[in-house]
């Protein structure tokens, strides 16, 4: 049996005058003009790839098991809260086939960062890097992603059933 989430996350940049000048994006810090509104480390990519393997068990959404209104989530770094989702999806009895993501924004660039990011998702996910996809794209400065207000990124995930011998995907 297979299953399949979809998620999207979008943060605000902060105003120019704050100390941080950096975004976290996968886990990894990448040095930018603006950090992220957040009351986590803003990690958009993260989020949104929680929000899609707890999508894809119908458990809901990453507001509801880490609300911005407890003092305990406040700056966390995000890979926490992707181990321990992930660990809801490995006891409801699946495993990960792939992931696929995409980070909207004009800058800061993507893909020189795309592989570390898939790296800490992949050791957090315990999977291969091959099943894990980050790809980066802009808005040709329409919207909010446009004019450098913020940054978008969507999920998708592919979730098979432990016993599911038929599509391992971590053959290749």
């Amino acid at each position: 049996m297979i299953k399949i989430g979809q998620g999207i996350d979008v943060h605000a940049f902060h105003n120019n005058g704050e100390a941080q000048q950096f975004v976290v994006l996968a886990g990894v810090p990448i040095e930018h003009t603006h950090s992220l509104l957040a009351h986590s480390d803003g990690d958009v990519v993260i989020h949104a790839l929680c929000d899609a393997l707890l999508g894809a068990l119908a458990m809901g959404d990453i507001g509801q098991h880490f609300p911005d209104s407890d003092d305990a989530n406040a700056g966390i770094d995000s890979r926490i809260l992707l181990r321990h989702v992930y660990s809801l999806v490995t006891q409801a009895g699946y495993k990960l086939g792939n992931v696929d993501i995409t980070v909207m924004c004009e800058r800061p660039k993507i893909t020189p960062y795309s592989l570390a990011m898939c790296e800490n998702i992949a050791a957090d996910l315990q999977t291969e890097v091959s099943n894990i996809s980050i790809k980066a794209t802009t808005s040709e400065k329409l919207g909010f992603t446009g004019r450098k207000e913020g940054i978008m990124a969507t999920a998708v995930v592919l979730l098979l059933r432990h016993d599911d011998k038929s599509n391992d995907t971590n053959t290749h």
